[in-house]
């Protein structure tokens, strides 16, 4: 995208005195790093500025490690009173949880900036950027704040390289430009060794417990003749109470089964409710993803999931059939 693509959000953050900042769900380190850096980077312009997650769990203990991921709140009700409201990593309206509903009505008012990378997002913002090309929504973020000449210092540098660094794998998939932008970052006397650690390594013994646990119910499932599904049913009773980073992680073990084409993790939400995370290199998950209503990117996408653990594995297989 263009500098004049991204004009109409550079002059909504400039003119808005206060602003609230929106993650998704369950959020990640490119959510997290997102939030944190825009947080940062509008209080070197003065502004009145917040960052918040619609949900009532808390957020997992290792992104605490990104700066200022301590005041990124969560909550029930959306902060009300701000000039300007900005989705950060929301790939759809949902992802925001519970403020899905009054974001639409702001969003009408003309008061909602979304800032995404994700390439099913369908723009529900008065202003979109959705560049995506971008490896994660902090590469999106550092076209702004370059735009908006703020002073990179090494907090804002550390969230930015959190988002990139997982968004990629740990730098197994994007463009060759990402390394170039984890080159800049990494100017700021960034401990990349650390970072990774805390954000992909960091567990706890009960969390090793219950991935082995869970682990242990994986099962395949054929897909016409090109691709076998890795499958696990992940139950509430097994992964409650457990961190967020530690279940996200049982996908990427399913991913790298050898001989299957195609990761997919089933996370019991309530009674018959499922969030759905899928993994592939051989198909376009965000395909996938888009036919149950989710999205995503291409190699991980995710959706929700109604009904019987029989049913949505058949009806997902049909799908990639």
């Amino acid at each position: 995208m263009t500098r004049k693509q991204y004009q109409p959000a550079i002059a909504a953050l400039q003119d808005a005195h206060s602003i609230c900042i929106v993650t998704h769900l369950r959020p990640d380190a490119d959510a997290i790093g997102s939030a944190a850096a825009l947080l940062l980077a509008l209080r070197q312009r003065g502004k009145d500025v917040c960052a918040v997650v619609g949900q009532d769990r808390e957020i997992s203990r290792n992104l605490y490690t990104i700066p200022a991921a301590d005041e990124v709140t969560t909550s029930q009700e959306l902060p009300e009173g701000y000039d300007l409201y900005v989705t950060v990593d929301c790939g759809s309206l949902d992802r925001t949880g519970f403020f899905a509903d009054r974001i639409e009505q702001l969003a009408q008012q003309g008061r909602v900036l979304c800032i995404d990378h994700h390439s099913s997002n369908p723009g529900f913002g008065a202003i979109n950027v959705v560049d995506t090309e971008c490896e994660s929504t902090t590469v999106v973020l550092l076209s702004i704040l370059d735009f908006l000449e703020i002073q990179i210092d090494r907090h804002i540098a550390h969230c930015l390289y959190a988002g990139l660094m997982t968004d990629t794998g740990s730098f197994r998939w994007g463009r060759p430009a990402m390394h170039d932008i984890a080159t800049r970052l990494m100017h700021y006397d960034l401990d990349t060794k650390q970072i990774a650690s805390d954000l992909l390594d960091s567990t706890t013994p009960d969390d090793i417990q219950m991935i082995g646990r869970v682990l242990a119910g994986l099962r395949l499932e054929e897909a016409g003749q090109e691709h076998t599904l890795g499958i696990l049913v992940a139950r509430q009773k097994d992964i409650q109470g457990h961190s967020d980073s530690a279940v996200e992680s049982l996908v990427d073990f399913v991913r790298a089964l050898e001989g299957t084409t195609v990761g997919v993790v089933f996370k019991e939400q309530a009674p018959e409710v499922w969030a759905v995370s899928l993994r592939s290199s051989c198909i376009d998950c965000s395909s996938v993803a888009l036919t149950f209503g989710g999205g995503g990117h291409v190699p991980a996408a995710g959706y929700t999931a109604y009904g019987a653990p029989e049913k949505i594995i058949k009806e997902l297989v049909a799908a990639i059939q």
